[in-house]
């Protein structure tokens, strides 16, 4: 399997909500090792399938000595305070910034073979489990922040090498 490219703000594809998989195959299987293979390199926790193009309900980890990945995830418990922790994303690259998130979360989805899986953990495991399942929803983390810190954000990511590379 492969390492995938990551898809980057202003994508459309960052910005549709994911269809649930119904095809259990060997497709998916690929898949999911590419997600996996893909969130693998120093510096990253998580991709979510939209990241590298593909619009389905699907993410891939490697974070806190955990490696996996969950398709048709679902966020099903939020505990404990909300509160803002420091935030990047892969498809948003170099940029930072105070998210909120909640210190628990808990997601249940299935594996390649249609089989249970359930995943929750605390502090930076939580966000990263929200921060995913976002995506699935069609949403960049930049588009939760409150209202000031998006205008802040968006003015970095406009200003930013990465994005005006990408402009006509």
């Amino acid at each position: 399997m492969a390492e995938r490219d990551i898809r980057l703000w202003g994508d459309p594809v960052l910005r549709s909500p994911c269809a649930l998989v119904t095809v259990f195959d060997e497709g998916l299987k690929a898949l999911a090792q590419d997600l996996v293979d893909t969130s693998l390199p120093e510096g990253r926790a998580a991709v979510a399938a939209p990241q590298i193009g593909v619009g389905v309900r699907a993410f891939g980890y490697d974070l806190d000595g955990r490696t996996g990945y969950v398709i048709n995830p679902e966020v099903v418990e939020v505990a404990g305070e909300l509160r803002d922790i420091e935030e990047g994303c892969l498809s948003v690259p170099g940029l930072f910034f105070p998210t909120p998130r909640y210190e628990f979360a808990r997601v249940r989805g299935v594996d390649a073979e249609n089989s249970p899986v359930e995943l929750s953990g605390t502090e930076v495991f939580a966000q990263m489990l929200q921060h995913e399942v976002a995506h699935l929803d069609g949403q960049v983390y930049v588009q939760t922040l409150p209202k000031e810190r998006r205008r802040e954000a968006m003015k970095a990511i406009r200003g930013s090498d990465w994005f005006l590379a990408r402009q006509p």
